[in-house]
């Protein structure tokens, strides 16, 4: 029985955000199914966000965008060690060591083209994340055959997640947090002038690995959630939005935590209205990813606007 039948999307929202509050206050014990996918896109959420702010403002981008490649064949490589026949069977050990040798693997092979070979570092980071992640579909492929790659690869199957992929993505966001408030200075200094950093003694290539390894951790917490294209939309789209009406980083890093909550009430909202209105199944991440896509041009086209009309106005000077 669909509980949203009938339903329009802010009765569905208001719905939801009741259900929220039950839970927040005690009222409801259990966990259900729309409020496992909402804490699950939370907690990617956060824990993409909070990176994505040093990742982006670094210029790292692409990096991340390796690694939530690559994972794939650092999982087909703990599943052939432990011995796992399916990949998802993999516990929370299992895709932790995935993801510290899907880092370890990435970023070495990326220095090795740029310091030894010389190539440019966005050729080498484009060669070593289509390169690895063609040797993860093909070990898939070949030695996997119970696991079907498909659409869960791109956008994953949140309507699998179980919690044990609540606890994994709680612990990911945990670590992450721990990390930003524990090096936040370093990683704000070196953020802004990486050159100050060193001659002040900060260690920036090891704390670049640590933001590097936990990317990697985050992208394989959440591979079941959003797969491993949409990944990189946690990443790097609020950190787009948030910083076109925001210049503190503080701010940003706060913004973040609320945005996420925003998005992943209102796709599993707008998901069930879909189904419940015309009967099409959606995927609730690829909600989750458009709704911030839209977010962002609709906050591009908000300060633009603000932009032309303070200079109309005579406020701001109009160069040639």
């Amino acid at each position: 029985m669909n509980p949203y039948m009938g339903m329009t999307f802010i009765e569905v929202l208001l719905h939801i955000f009741v259900r929220c509050f039950h839970i927040l206050t005690g009222q409801q014990q259990n966990l259900y199914s729309d409020e496992l996918q909402m804490l699950v896109l939370f907690f990617a959420g956060v824990a993409g966000g909070l990176l994505g702010t040093f990742l982006v403002l670094q210029k790292m981008t692409m990096v991340a965008n390796a690694l939530s490649h690559t994972i794939l064949l650092g999982i087909v490589a703990v599943a052939l060690i432990s011995g796992v026949t399916v990949l998802t069977d993999l516990g929370m050990t299992g895709f932790l060591l995935a993801a510290t040798i899907a880092g370890i693997v990435t970023t070495s092979a990326t220095d090795f083209l740029v310091r030894v070979i010389r190539l440019q570092k966005d050729a080498s980071i484009g060669f070593v994340f289509s390169a690895l992640f063609a040797i993860g579909i093909l070990s898939v492929t070949l030695l996997f055959r119970n696991t079907h790659l498909g659409v869960e690869l791109i956008m994953g199957n949140i309507d699998a997640v179980t919690p044990k992929d609540l606890f994994l993505l709680l612990g990911c966001a945990g670590g992450v947090i721990a990390l930003v408030v524990l090096l936040y200075y370093p990683l704000k200094i070196m953020t802004f002038d990486v050159l100050f950093a060193q001659g002040i003694g900060i260690k920036v290539r090891l704390i670049q690995r640590i933001l590097m390894l936990m990317t990697s951790i985050a992208a394989v917490a959440s591979f079941r959630v959003v797969g491993v294209f949409l990944f990189l939309s946690f990443i790097v789209t609020p950190m787009l939005t948030v910083r076109l009406f925001c210049h503190s980083l503080k701010h940003i890093l706060f913004l973040h935590i609320g945005l996420s909550a925003l998005f992943s009430i209102c796709s599993v909202a707008l998901s069930r209205h879909i189904l419940s209105v015309y009967m099409v199944p959606v995927s609730t991440s690829g909600v989750f990813v458009t709704l911030s896509g839209l977010c962002y041009i609709s906050a591009l086209c908000i300060k633009n606007s603000r932009l032309q009309r303070i200079t109309n106005r005579g406020i701001l000077p109009v160069h040639e």
